[in-house]
């Protein structure tokens, strides 16, 4: 899949209660709603964070060097408003064909369908660029995001005690987990 393509990559989906979200690639120009985004983000939600992404420098950094061979990134927009961002992770040598999700959604779109939808949206993009694996790696005892992830088909391959180090040093387990892109098949 070319750079323009996935630039010009669109999606409506509709949630379970009737609300239409656009699901398109992030472009330089969404800065200001990134911003507007990131900082309702609460404190405690922000412990999850691999970054400090209430800092408007980050997120100038962010839009400035948008980059889709390294981050494939996913806004899902509601009329100009940002309410969930998705990402897909490239690898480089020897991990070239996998793709890690990671994925924020605004508290009020939670647990209304569209985190399942970003998620789906990855996979066909992540097949489209011809990756073979995508990977995500989920808080433990988020046991319900466990579940969205296999109902989609994600494996749980491993349980990494304390791998999730919050910033006040507190740990968390992480269930890493795997969807293969690409059918096995059998030779004859």
């Amino acid at each position: 899949m070319l750079p323009e393509q996935i630039k010009n990559f669109r999606e409506m989906v509709t949630l379970k209660d009737g609300t239409y979200v656009l699901l398109r690639p992030m472009n330089g120009a969404d800065e200001k709603h990134l911003l507007e985004f990131y900082s309702a983000v609460s404190d405690d939600d922000m412990r999850y964070f691999r970054h400090y992404a209430k800092d408007p420098a980050l997120i100038h950094t962010w839009c400035e060097q948008l980059d889709y061979g390294k981050v494939l990134p996913l806004l899902a927009l509601v009329k100009d408003h940002v309410v969930g961002s998705a990402s897909l992770h490239f690898f480089e040598g020897p991990k070239r064909h996998v793709g890690e999700v990671r994925m924020f959604l605004a508290k009020d779109f939670r647990k209304r369908g569209l985190g399942m939808k970003m998620i789906k949206a990855l996979i066909d993009l992540g097949r489209k660029l011809d990756l073979g694996i995508m990977q995500a790696e989920v808080i433990a005892e988020e046991t319900k995001v466990v579940k969205a992830f296999e109902t989609l088909g994600f494996k749980s391959q491993a349980t990494l005690d304390d791998y999730f180090l919050f910033p006040d040093g507190d740990s968390r387990d992480v269930v890493l987990m795997t969807m293969s892109l690409r059918a096995k098949t059998d030779e004859f």
